[in-house]
């Protein structure tokens, strides 16, 4: 099995040949995992939210999104397909022991049909055409159960769509009526600019490239001719999006990590595999293919996957800490939505043309719908979203950590709390934490108001009902500045992080170096470096080290923070934090922001730069 993790580090990514090779080297490891009956697919003994049970036809179901695609571009007999279709056979046979069962409303196999939709659009040949006529009356009644029940109102809208076009793709009867229900209600979830939040005020994150855009994209190309005008919105909305979207990758393929189901790792790239699929050009083809497979390749060269080959639960190594409640072990796989390009034959230009690099992206870019703005370093392969918060959150899990951070970063990435207790097992980078001097710090889970300036982001929040915390982040890189006016009635410790660090560096032991003083304090590897400077408001500068594992991309970090008590009534704290991925990042570590207060007006001025004036 290691044997197969080195192909996919060793693979070049350059032709179709080479993708189509490296999805089978994802898969092959699974092909011992499958129950007696192939309609399981058991990897792992961990479990998510849903039955152990679901869990496997998750793992089953998941493997889909990537070998459909494969054996619609391809002509070949292969293996784990007779596995997949026996498996499909007995999942869905009611008297057969391994039977996937019946359905409930909000039931996680809602979202696991979708998949079969999928196969049955591009390979009936394949999925539906073998079956005996009692095996399709089986699998079609099986299926048929998303139109009965109910869906959570955001992308989940779009799993009984993807399962109605594939029977209408093989002919069986459909419920047009629901798909209109529910494409019209995915209609409310767009905003402008070509983002959607995932349901009516939710969050604006990966789940509108790797879900809406995705499915409505299939959908697009599937019903151009049955429903040219919905069709051509999709395209039209897809292609303004791309605008947007490419700011989020970077140089070296990374993408930026930011929001939660980040265990589905390079379904990141899906989007570009969609538009490539439906057949739109918002970039060249060149250019949408660098993306594509320059993220396959950052993904391969990371440890996530365990001895055996298999795709592990985390993002840049395995990690159950950031998990989510929905993640099983199988969960992972998701990720093998960013093949479908290979439906496409050999001949397809995606496959004649060169890949080219990022077009130039400017160095600032306003995004209002995701509450952001994008900067990215000279060099183009760091790339920071400045991030105002939302005004509404959930119970998924780390949503603070993984919506309402200050800034996130593609070099640095964030952190996830592990504990309750005091900062260590907080890990609050690029997060301002607060605590009535117990050690039981709370953090922005939501705002209260807020804007995305051309300038500045504020936002307003209220870790307490009687403490209102006001901030304006005014971003910027290496350097970037963080005003906090707080109100409050309660005595108070804060502490404001910089970026989190990762001080395991992979060649050698460590080469970790500090610099610590009462009101600054860096740390920095070979790679970069992480600091914090208070300018006004007093407190002292302190490297944290955070418990192992609650970064995303470091599995061990420090966080330059800046700590300061408060007394009641209204304080104002400015701090200037660094982050920079340059080996000579002492030459912009002594360049440090001058920042002016003056009644309810601060001045900023970066080095050679205009002053900037915000009134508070």
């Amino acid at each position: 099995m290691l044997t197969k993790k080195r192909s996919l580090m060793g693979n070049p990514l350059k032709t179709k040949q080479d993708v189509a090779d490296s999805l089978k080297d994802l898969c092959d490891p699974l092909k011992q995992y499958y129950s007696k009956g192939f309609a399981r697919l058991t990897l792992g003994n961990t479990s998510a939210a849903y039955a152990d049970s679901t869990a496997g036809l998750e793992g089953f179901s998941r493997v889909l999104w990537g070998l459909a695609p494969l054996l619609a571009g391809e002509e070949m007999e292969d293996e784990l397909w007779e596995m997949h279709l026996q498996g499909i056979k007995n999942g869905t046979n009611p008297r057969h022991e391994e039977y996937w069962g019946e359905i409930t409303d909000y039931d996680q196999r809602i979202v696991e049909m979708a998949a079969f939709g999928l196969a049955l659009i591009l390979i009936p040949n394949k999925i539906w055409d073998p079956l005996s006529e009692i095996e399709k009356e089986n699998f079609s009644r099986w299926l048929s159960q998303v139109n009965q029940f109910k869906a959570h109102d955001c992308n989940w809208l779009f799993f009984v769509v993807m399962v109605n076009l594939g029977f209408q793709n093989v002919g069986l009867p459909h419920d047009s009526k629901k798909v209109e229900e529910n494409l019209d209600r995915l209609d409310t979830f767009y905003l402008s600019n070509g983002w959607y939040s995932d349901g009516m005020n939710g969050h604006v994150d990966y789940y509108g490239p790797f879900a809406i855009h995705f499915y409505s994209l299939i959908y697009a190309k599937v019903m151009e001719d049955k429903d040219p005008i919905r069709s051509q919105k999709y395209k039209e909305r897809a292609e303004v999006f791309a605008k947007e979207f490419i700011t989020w990758f970077s140089a070296d393929g990374s993408s930026l990590p930011y929001g939660r189901s980040l265990t589905y790792r390079f379904a990141q790239s899906s989007f570009w595999s969609a538009a490539v699929y439906a057949g739109i050009e918002p970039f060249s083809l060149g250019v949408m293919k660098g993306i594509l497979l320059r993220n396959l390749r950052w993904w391969f060269q990371q440890p996530i996957f365990n001895d055996a080959g298999v795709l592990t639960i985390g993002y840049s190594y395995p990690n159950l800490v950031m998990g989510e409640n929905y993640n099983s072990p199988g969960s992972p796989y998701w990720a093998l939505k960013s093949f479908l390009p290979l439906a496409l034959n050999e001949e397809h230009p995606f496959w004649k043309a060169e890949e080219e690099a990022l077009p130039e992206i400017d160095k600032k870019v306003i995004q209002k719908e995701s509450h952001m703005i994008i900067c990215r370093n000279e060099k183009n392969d760091h790339v920071l979203a400045f991030n105002s918060g939302h005004l509404s959150t959930n119970e998924h899990t780390h949503t603070s950590a993984k919506y309402e951070k200050f800034v996130y970063s593609t070099s640095f990435g964030f952190s996830v709390p592990r504990a309750e207790w005091g900062l260590s097992q907080g890990a609050f980078d690029s997060m301002l934490a607060l605590s009535e001097g117990d050690n039981i710090y709370r953090v922005k889970r939501h705002c209260e108001t807020y804007k995305v300036d051309d300038d500045y982001i504020y936002s307003k929040w209220k870790p307490w009902n009687d403490v209102e915390v006001e901030t304006w982040l005014v971003p910027g890189t290496p350097w970037h500045i963080r005003v906090h006016r707080i109100n409050t009635d309660r005595l108070l410790d804060t502490a404001d992080g910089g970026f989190a660090l990762g001080i395991e560096d992979k060649k050698v032991n460590s080469d970790l170096v500090t610099n610590h003083e009462d009101k600054a304090c860096i740390a920095s590897m070979s790679w970069g470096a992480s600091g914090i400077q208070t300018l006004i408001g007093g407190g002292n500068a302190e490297l944290i080290y955070p418990n192992s594992n609650t970064n995303i991309l470091h599995s061990r970090t420090v966080i330059p923070t800046i700590k300061t008590r408060i007394k009641p009534g209204t304080s104002i704290l400015v701090s200037a934090v660094f982050g920079e991925t340059e080996e000579s990042y002492y030459k912009t570590w002594e360049e440090t922001p001058i920042v002016e207060v003056d009644s309810n007006r601060i001045s900023i001025k970066a080095l050679n730069e205009k002053a900037l004036e915000i009134y508070i």
